[in-house]
């Protein structure tokens, strides 16, 4: 974890994409202070914290909250005197996760289960115990500008993309977008509810803000090139996905064929199972928001994996 000042008190806390929950987070140490994002756990949370604290002038106000995965904002109570920001839709999605059941599944590293086992261990570098969920207390709709001392900070509605409530974070003068899931950096995207229209559309927006600097939810730092190529990669995948689709292949038999190229060297690329299955929801008329059973994603993926 390190904290980089990417322009005047404006800064990333990046953490190094090592698989699953290791996003970032943003710091704008003017006007009261605002940090975009919180992290999956509270340790991890109180470290993110010690590096800000070397840097701020005084522990901030404000927390944004770009979308409602834990691993952006399940640190929120150690702001406690903060006013948090969120997208209604991303307060709404607040009770689909459950820290319990992750530290459940976290424990199950000697399942017999070789797929319960798999994300046991992917899980294990997180302590979801002791949290205690507080989401957004401030609702915004479409956008939202602040004023932090002469920062203009603009929340910008972008979603229902990588999920439903999806924010972006936008600095102008400072040509600064933080984008929390919006945008993966060289690792491979997971889509909830949302549509590819919708998160093609909220990369468009991205490039036509004509940024400098771009932090990711996930991945390190990059300009519009990044959100470039993540583009590409969604476009190929939806557009394969229908292939396979309309010759009646399951989503494990196309996820199957599908040639990463370039992409099979992003972190975890047998996410793309995710990916599939969402094009295929598309293909089937299913509603954005329709319910999904993540375990059973979670298992297709390690089973892809094995076969890649």
């Amino acid at each position: 974890m390190e904290v980089r000042e990417i322009a005047r008190n404006v800064f990333a806390c990046l953490q190094e994409d090592r698989g699953l929950g290791y996003s970032n987070s943003g710091l704008v140490d003017r006007g009261g202070g605002l940090v975009v994002d919180t992290f999956w756990d509270l340790p991890h949370t109180r470290e993110m914290i010690a590096h800000y604290a070397r840097v701020w002038t005084e522990p901030p106000r404000r927390v944004v909250n770009t979308h409602a995965n834990g691993d952006h904002c399940w640190g929120n109570q150690l702001f406690p005197q903060a006013e948090i920001i969120g997208h209604r839709l991303c307060a709404a999605g607040f009770a689909k996760e459950s820290p319990a059941m992750l530290q459940a599944l976290r424990g199950a590293v000697s399942s017999d289960d070789p797929a319960a086992s798999s994300l046991a261990r992917k899980l294990a570098d997180w302590d979801f115990s002791g949290i205690e969920l507080r989401p957004p207390d401030r609702l915004i709709e479409d956008r939202l500008a602040l004023d932090l001392d002469g920062v203009t900070v603009e929340l910008l509605y972008v979603g229902p993309a990588h999920t439903a409530g999806d924010v972006i974070v936008h600095l102008p003068d400072q040509r600064v977008v933080f984008t929390g899931d919006v945008l993966f950096r060289r690792c491979t995207p997971v889509g909830w509810d949302g549509t590819y229209d919708r998160w093609i559309a909220a990369l468009d927006t991205i490039v036509a803000l004509g940024p400098e600097q771009i932090v990711p939810g996930h991945g390190p730092l990059c300009g519009v090139d990044g959100v470039k190529e993540m583009k590409a990669y969604l476009q190929y995948v939806r557009s394969e996905s229908q292939r396979f689709f309309a010759r009646g292949l399951s989503a494990m038999e196309a996820a199957r064929r599908i040639d990463l190229g370039p992409y099979a060297e992003w972190t975890e690329p047998e996410r793309l199972i995710f990916n599939v299955h969402r094009a295929y929801r598309e293909a089937r008329g299913e509603p954005f928001d329709a319910p999904i059973d993540a375990l059973a994603l979670f298992r297709d993926m390690y089973e892809l994996g094995l076969g890649r």
